[in-house]
C-alpha cells in the first residue's frame, strides 16, 4: 500500500520543531515515522486554524 507520504515530496526539515499534544500525544513523543508525519500534519493544521504564526508554531 502506498501512502501519501511516500509519494509526496520530503518534509521540511523544520517540521521537528513543531511541538505540543495532538490527539492525546506529544507529536515529538511519537516513535512510528508515519504516524508521526500524520501528527506534524494535524497540529500544524490545527494550529494554523487557531490563527497561529508558522514562527509560534514552529518552536526552538
Amino acid at each position: 500500500m502506498t501512502t501519501f507520504f511516500a509519494e509526496a515530496p520530503r518534509m521540511n526539515e523544520k517540521v521537528t520543531l513543531i511541538k505540543g499534544m495532538i490527539c492525546g500525544y506529544r507529536v515529538e513523543d511519537i516513535e512510528d515515522p508515519l504516524m508521526q508525519k500524520i501528527r506534524y500534519l494535524d497540529k500544524l493544521v490545527d494550529e494554523l486554524a487557531k490563527g497561529k504564526k508558522m514562527e509560534k508554531i514552529l518552536r526552538k
